[in-house]
């Protein structure tokens, strides 16, 4: 390893300072027990001293227990040694945090899979059906691209190849009007809401937001330092008669809502359009989910209706690919993006290259399509066999949202109490069911009570186990 030394020629002896500097980083535990120290002679040359000054220091060390050498392998950390708590550097700091970081919840999601028996969480797609041998060679061969072609950085907005094969895909699955020029690639959903906040809103302006909704794009938006306004979601969608008079800009996720799953209808849209146009506002479009639809015809996206370049359509390939992946896009009006492009260099420059290149590739190959045609599939008839049973052995207690897509059901409980629900979440938490409530994704006091009930994560043979368990879980009562 590496071993970083600052001698100072005033402070006294240099092998005493090179025998203290290793010592207390033993101490403080930055140096384990096992751990590899150089060679005196390349540590010698790293520092700029004689090699008898470093050996001086190595053998004091090893006198006192704190390192050990082994003939012809080198010199080690004692497993002996000790950390002393007392020699750790102080955590406490004098600086302040800006009070918005203060505002924002400490816990962040860790959605770790297979450690539940019966996982019914939501957002989580299948990840055992991934075709990981295809993209593997994308990747490789992304790779030896970039070392042939000598590319350092990219092009802030994203890969051209990756923007028209993003462009050709939305037009012909979603029916969005895109060029490939209106493509901004992004690391997922919350950075294109990152992009949108910083070049659309200014601090303390007002931000419209579906409630319940997807909590990672409001904490988003309170970062930013705007007032976010909640806004009430019925069975058509966003109440448009709800919205705030002053907002610039509304989230909403008309293809599937998250988390109630309802699709907004085409009246409801074409008045959320129009009340932008009055507004003076923007239209954060979510294309959540979208890609697994089930039944019916597919609704035109906002963006599709929009004729005044109001609407931001933004989404991400984490369902339908991989989460751990952190590629999306958000389409945007000709006129924007080269502030949303500068916005991207600010925050990260560019997402990674390899990976833009290799999804490109997986795309116009036809694995995306082939990939989600296969998943649909299996989605759907966990999805089925989920909503018999909300229809049937769970409908003495549940009701069920209708929806066509996404990778999860929500159903409301016929008692209004949420504090119940809780307890029904916690009682199936102890029979290793997971599910969530929908009290976890509400913001206002008007918090609806009932379940999200995902099904990506939990394969098709463990359903009826865990719906069984769930109803004892929500029956104890």
């Amino acid at each position: 390893m590496d071993l970083h030394l600052s001698l100072d020629a005033e402070a006294g002896a240099l092998s005493r300072q090179i025998y203290e500097q290793i010592r207390d980083a033993i101490l403080a535990g930055r140096l384990r027990p096992g751990d590899q120290l150089p060679p005196t002679r390349t540590l010698a040359s790293s520092v700029g001293v004689s090699r008898n000054t470093v050996a001086a220091a190595f053998d004091h060390l090893t006198g006192e227990g704190f390192l050990v050498g082994r003939t012809g392998v080198g010199t080690f950390v004692s497993a002996d040694a000790r950390i002393d708590p007392r020699t750790r550097p102080t955590r406490a700091s004098p600086l302040r945090v800006a009070s918005v970081w203060q505002r924002q919840p400490e816990s962040v999601p860790q959605l770790t899979v297979g450690r539940i028996g019966f996982d019914f969480r939501p957002g989580i797609p299948d990840l055992s059906s991934f075709p990981y041998p295809t993209w593997r060679r994308q990747v490789s061969a992304a790779l030896r691209e970039s070392r042939v072609g000598g590319t350092v950085y990219a092009d802030p907005a994203g890969e051209p190849a990756l923007r028209r094969a993003i462009a050709r895909h939305l037009a012909v699955s979603r029916g969005v009007r895109v060029e490939s020029d209106d493509v901004v690639v992004t690391s997922g959903v919350q950075q294109a809401a990152t992009l949108a906040s910083q070049v659309l809103v200014e601090p303390g302006d007002v931000v419209a937001m579906e409630d319940p909704g997807y909590l990672p794009v409001r904490r988003v938006f309170e970062a930013a330092r705007v007032t976010v306004v909640d806004v009430p979601v019925d069975e058509e969608g966003i109440v448009v008669e709800a919205m705030p008079k002053r907002a610039r800009l509304v989230y909403v996720s008309p293809a599937h809502q998250f988390p109630l799953g309802v699709v907004m209808s085409l009246p409801r849209r074409l008045a959320l359009l129009d009340w932008a146009g009055r507004a003076g506002a923007a239209i954060l479009e979510d294309d959540y989910d979208s890609d697994f639809r089930y039944a019916g015809r597919p609704v035109d996206p906002l963006q599709a209706l929009d004729s005044t370049g109001r609407v931001i359509y933004v989404g991400s390939f984490s369902k339908s690919m991989l989460p751990i992946l952190r590629l999306g896009y958000c389409v945007v009006p000709s006129a924007l993006v080269p502030p949303f492009r500068r916005a991207k260099f600010v925050a990260d420059w560019h997402s990674p290259l390899p990976s833009q290149t290799a999804l490109a590739q997986f795309i116009d190959d036809g694995h995306l399509t082939h990939h989600i045609r296969k998943t649909r599939r299996v989605y759907q008839a966990r999805r089925d066999r989920i909503a018999a049973a909300l229809d049937s052995d769970l409908s003495p207690w549940l009701r069920r949202i209708p929806t066509v897509a996404g990778l999860h059901l929500a159903a409301l409980a016929r008692s209004a109490d949420a504090d119940l629900v809780q307890d029904w979440v916690a009682r199936a938490e102890a029979l290793d069911v997971a599910v969530q409530s929908l009290t976890a994704f509400a913001h206002s006091q008007s918090r609806p009570a009932g379940l999200v009930i995902g099904f990506g994560a939990i394969p098709e043979s463990r359903i009826h186990e865990g719906l069984r368990r769930l109803r004892r879980a929500v029956s104890a009562d």
